[in-house]
């Protein structure tokens, strides 16, 4: 029988530095293959926050002398702003509704196409087909849809007399939320059923032999078995869509012009369609949409962390 040799480390010997293990594991050849990644990354992102940030404390960016230190005017300013204020509002309502609506229509369509049928294969890449447009395309696709007088979806809203005849849903600010909330969710949902699809997938098919074995219904089964194995899935599928939502900028452009804005297009029509005075708090509101997506992105992590600690 073969014995197993076990290296043992002095209690006092120091554990090998940084600089150390570079040096003697792998060289500095796989930081150098990384190098025009990174500098990519501080060109494009990095340099572009850090210098949006500098800006936002800044009175007159785009005056003759360049502007003077200003502190937390600008952020006042924004907040002041009650187009602004309300656009936060706007953009909070639709971040939950439709991250809620898309996380519980991908579940349901996940475990449908991740049962056995004819034809899996083919309708899998039929749900994806909403997903691969470009969310402009789909603003205004669906823009033609909510017209007042040849879109199909004010035809049947107003056959349904939920809206009065010549009346379109986008009309109204909540008809706006409401609009760019059913786009998103036909939008979106295909991207929630994929990595919630890819969950389900990895968890053996074993488990729920034996669950069955053991008489628990579907229900327990989902509850006790599925949703569990599908904390780490859902999280991240949670945080990027959370992020997008906080960001959204295309159907509120599409749908809302400057009357139902986003926080993201209120900063842009602040800094590219207002006056040199807009530009400034402009900046701001965009940094606070930074800010926001930066705390959601923490807190989804220090989730996903701590269900990583439970695994462990």
């Amino acid at each position: 029988m073969a014995s197993q040799v076990v290296e043992t480390v002095p209690e006092n010997e120091k554990p090998p530095t940084l600089l150390a293990r570079i040096r003697t594991e792998s060289g500095f050849l796989p930081y150098i293959l990384v190098l025009p990644t990174i500098l990519l990354i501080l060109v494009v992102a990095v340099y572009p926050i850090l210098n949006s940030v500098y800006l936002s404390f800044i009175s007159d960016p785009l005056g003759a002398t360049g502007g003077a230190f200003a502190g937390f005017a600008n952020y006042v300013a924004a907040w002041n702003d009650s187009a602004f204020r309300t656009s936060f509002g706007t953009t909070i309502v639709f971040g939950i509704i439709s991250v809620i609506l898309e996380t519980f229509f991908g579940m349901l369509i996940a475990l449908l196409i991740n049962q056995a049928f004819p034809g899996r294969g083919l309708v899998r890449a039929a749900i994806l087909v909403p997903w691969a447009f470009p969310t402009i395309v789909s603003a205004y696709m669906w823009l033609l849809m909510y017209n007042d007088q040849t879109g199909i979806v004010s035809y049947i809203l107003q056959g349904l007399h939920l809206l009065a005849p010549g009346s379109s849903l986008i009309q109204s600010t909540s008809g706006v939320i409401i609009a760019s909330i059913i786009t998103d969710v036909w939008k979106t949902t295909p991207f929630m059923t994929l990595l919630i699809l890819a969950g389900l997938q990895v968890i053996p098919g074993e488990l729920y032999e034996a669950a069955h074995v053991d008489g628990c219904s579907r229900w327990q089964q989902f509850w006790r078995m599925t949703m569990p194995m599908l904390r780490n899935t859902l999280l991240i599928a949670l945080l990027f869509r959370s992020l997008d939502a906080i960001r959204v900028f295309d159907l509120f452009y599409a749908f809302g012009k400057r009357s139902v804005p986003s926080m993201a297009s209120q900063a842009d029509f602040n800094m590219f369609a207002g006056t040199n005075a807009d530009f400034a708090p402009g900046i701001a509101e965009a940094v606070i949409v930074f800010a926001l997506g930066l705390v959601i992105s923490i807190i989804f992590v220090s989730m996903m962390r701590g269900v990583f600690k439970d695994n462990d």
